[in-house]
């Protein structure tokens, strides 16, 4: 670490803090540095499970440059600080230029090849190749990236240096630097969480609070009296937030759906409880109840408990399918939880999701249990991502022993799904884990783009869970363990959707999964976290054994969904949240 701090003065005069500061902030980079650095550069440049815009390729280029550098730089340190013998001073201009020119050289070939890396990806994706002007936006994004990484490093390590220098002052050497650096840590870390991340923290809560308010001039509120929302619902169009709000705009009519299942089409049954609605989890559920009751809900073939995303959004690729597939005869259920995204709402409020998953499925099974078997619709649980998470969190299996619901269908459920998880981990011996396959496949069964491994002459259980998974999905495959062991994901086989070009390096395969989960909502339909409705078709007649549709209507109806979602997705302001 020593190569990167300035050398003394030599003039008669000590140089003053400013001038002290500006050598330590600009110094040149070790050699070791630079060699990781380099090296981690390339690594990140390979291919992983998503297309990477520009930005991203730069920005994740940029901070595997700093972390490659800074591993460098501490090995490097730890060398001498172990005083294992290292070359002397002579030759040192000599092995400068020539680290420099092999990283140059190294940089460079990586760049170009750059371009094809990331268009495997693309191609394996049906989608249009990179051009060659994104190396030189890589390449530039990059260095400003790393440059102000490391100079906010080295920043932070002279404030540990300088509270070190005042401990040693007043205890023993050894000590004041234990002690020291742990006090400058901690110093630069509280006042990272306690104002930097604080304040980022309250303009994104502002920010979402009052997006979740926002009323389209355009949506006026529904006349339909079975509506949330309309003049006689128990639930206002201003408390139902504003997911909530396109939710129930979307729903199909009787007359769409006629035209792929017939003339006795029904208009499916959407209820929504937002934010607004109640002070806590429990009162929410309790109003959506109740407008279920209202309108009809438990009188339907079907009624599905959706737990929707951070943000409130329900994936309408996930409830077009199933409501096509019953003809409109199906009511379906949600209540919003928080107007922040999936991945703040988990780190922020982890616990919320799945206590007010807990209170709908208590409330909505606790009625439904009693009413004659014979009359009740099925009883189904869907989640997509942290919905999927905290769908499975609504319910305990010994709950429901003598009479449990019909089943589930979970979408790309992220790594940090216990019950997912547990299953997986507890797979039939070779089978992998894209696509694992549980026991004899009566109890639960995975599926991904090109449906499920069980035999579909395999008979269910009394309950049908469903997990739809793509292999490309970051979002579900990440590795907290990547950082030193290569993912089980990657093992042979793939998953269809995901390169062979793709590689584990140490440390940089797990920040480029890390990147891949932000950026798994921009991938095309049919890979990353971005599921598709015929997908979801398949999913849904596995967890509900509907076998009144022939297999060219399925096919018609997938054909159809897929391309209007299509078209949904690719205008301009099209929001979803994984």
């Amino acid at each position: 670490m020593h190569q990167d701090v300035a050398a003394p003065a030599t003039a008669s005069s000590p140089p003053g803090p400013l001038a002290r500061l500006r050598r330590a902030l600009l110094a040149a980079p070790a050699n070791t540095g630079l060699v990781a650095a380099t090296l981690f550069f390339a690594a990140s440049l390979t291919p992983s499970l998503t297309p990477r815009i520009t930005v991203a390729q730069a920005v994740l280029s940029g901070l595997c440059l700093a972390a490659g550098y800074g591993l460098g730089v501490m090995l490097r340190w730890l060398w001498g600080y172990l005083e294992i013998p290292v070359a002397g001073h002579a030759g040192a201009p000599r092995r400068r230029r020539i680290v420099l020119a092999a990283c140059a050289v190294l940089a460079a070939v990586a760049l170009w090849r750059s371009q094809h890396w990331e268009n495997i990806v693309r191609a394996l994706m049906g989608l249009e190749p990179a051009g060659p002007a994104r190396i030189v936006g890589v390449a530039a994004g990059a260095i400003v990236v790393a440059v102000l990484v490391v100079v906010v490093g080295r920043m932070a390590l002279l404030a540990v240096r300088a509270i070190v220098g005042l401990v040693e002052r007043r205890v023993p050497r050894r000590i004041a630097r234990v002690a020291g650096a742990i006090g400058g840590v901690m110093l630069l870390v509280g006042l990272a969480n306690g104002v930097v991340f604080a304040a980022l923290l309250d303009m994104l809560d502002a920010s979402y609070r009052q997006a979740d308010a926002l009323i389209p001039p355009d949506m006026p509120p529904p006349t339909a009296a079975d509506s949330p929302g309309s003049a006689q619902s128990l639930v206002a169009w201003d408390q139902l937030g504003r997911m909530g709000r396109r939710y129930v705009d979307a729903r199909p009519t009787a007359a769409d759906i006629a035209a792929f299942a017939g003339p006795s089409a029904k208009a499916p049954l959407r209820v929504y409880a937002g934010l607004p609605t109640g002070d806590t989890p429990e009162a929410r559920a309790k109003l959506a109840l109740e407008e279920l009751k209202r309108v009809g809900g438990f009188e339907r073939k079907a009624l599905i408990l959706i737990t929707p995303t951070g943000t409130g959004w329900v994936d309408p690729s996930g409830i077009d399918g199933i409501e096509y597939l019953y003809r409109g005869d199906v009511a379906s259920v949600a209540v919003q939880y928080s107007y922040l995204s999936s991945p703040l709402t988990l780190f922020l409020d982890p616990d919320t999701g799945g206590v007010t998953a807990r209170a709908l499925f208590r409330e909505v099974y606790g009625h439904w249990r009693t009413l004659p078997r014979e009359r009740r619709p099925k009883l189904l649980l869907h989640g997509l991502s942290l919905g999927a998470l905290n769908s499975e969190r609504s319910f305990e299996l010994f709950e429901l022993l003598g009479d449990p619901f019909d089943g589930a269908v979970w979408s790309g459920p992220p790594f940090a799904a216990a019950r997912w998880a547990s299953l997986t981990a507890a797979r039939n011996p070779g089978t992998p884990v894209w696509l694992p396959q549980f026991r004899d496949g009566a109890f639960v069964r995975f599926m991904n783009q090109d449906g499920s491994p069980t035999p579909a002459e395999t008979p269910w259980g009394p309950m049908r869970l469903v997990y739809l998974q793509y292999g490309s999905d970051a979002v579900t495959f990440f590795d907290r363990n990547g950082f030193f062991r290569e993912p089980e994901l990657l093992h042979r086989p793939r998953p269809p959707d995901v390169s062979p070009a793709m590689r584990w390096y140490p440390v940089v395969t797990m920040m480029q999964m890390a990147m891949d989960t932000s950026l798994s909502m921009s991938a095309p339909m049919g890979f990353g976290h971005v599921y598709a409705p015929s997908h979801y078709i398949d999913a849904w007649l596995e967890a509900t054994g509907i076998d009144d549709w022939s297999p060219a209507e399925v096919e018609r109806l997938q054909r159809f969904l897929d391309e209007r979602r299509a078209q949904e997705l690719s205008k301009t302001g099209e929001e979803v949240d994984g």
